[in-house]
């Protein structure tokens, strides 16, 4: 563990069959013997990694809120998850192109995140091991992914922040890689779950974008948002002034 409280786990991953990185932030009142504190899952964009909580500055700015008694303590981890959108979109782990020459990963990601990374943390870290006590949120692609994660497994994530997440409106060309057919987008895609499957209603959700956002993901949000509120269900939608990007 560094000066600033994040430890680094490398481990190899059996479900998509190589080495993963993740980096976990452990707060000061963190104590091994006695003291189970909640957990944050937080996912990267498309061209991030786990380094993400040194780019966004997570542990400085909890530390902050920890010392300002803005939040309450708690764990938060940040998985590799590369360019998968959290999907399972392939029974074997594997590059692709896509239409726009991006290079795409496929693979049982959304198993490996639940199934290998969360009971991993559980094991080595105090955790509290109940949905109310989980989190998970995300940048970019990494909000989309927190947001379907947090719809289809309800019964182990209590709230999630997307943040510019990159929720669209209809499958693109470019997505193809990852959602071969229609329904596997629709299985996928936040406003579609939302929209026809049942929501616990302790659920949060908290939404934020950029009003010069180059992906219009503020029209997903709006969305999402909208389809919630008629749910009755706790979400927040915040427009900021700014672009898609880490600011």
């Amino acid at each position: 563990m560094n000066e600033l409280n994040i430890e680094n786990i490398n481990f190899y991953s059996e479900i998509l069959n190589k080495n993963m990185g993740i980096n976990v932030y452990i707060p000061k009142e963190y104590k091994n013997d006695n003291t189970s504190l909640p957990v944050l899952y937080f996912l990267h964009g498309r061209s991030g990694n786990e380094n993400i909580i040194f780019d966004l500055k997570i542990a400085q700015k909890a530390d902050k809120m920890i010392k300002e008694n803005k939040i309450r303590p708690l764990i938060i981890v940040c998985p590799r998850i590369e360019n998968s959108r959290g999907i399972n979109s392939a029974s074997k782990c594997r590059k692709v192109l896509s239409s726009n020459k991006i290079t795409i990963n496929v693979g049982m990601y959304e198993d490996y995140l639940i199934k290998e990374v969360i009971p991993l943390i559980d094991k080595k870290f105090n955790t509290i091991k109940s949905r109310n006590a989980r989190y998970i949120g995300g940048a970019s692609a990494g909000g989309y992914a927190a947001l379907h994660n947090l719809f289809r497994h309800q019964d182990i994530f209590s709230k999630a922040g997307g943040h510019m997440p990159a929720i669209e409106l209809n499958l693109e060309d470019e997505d193809k890689p990852y959602f071969p057919t229609q329904s596997v987008w629709e299985k996928y895609d936040p406003i579609t779950i939302a929209k026809t499957n049942d929501i616990s209603s302790d659920i949060k959700v908290y939404l934020d974008s950029g009003d010069k956002d180059e992906g219009h993901f503020y029209d997903g949000c709006k969305t999402l948002h909208d389809i919630l509120s008629k749910k009755e269900i706790s979400c927040e939608n915040h427009i900021y002034k700014g672009h898609h990007n880490e600011e």
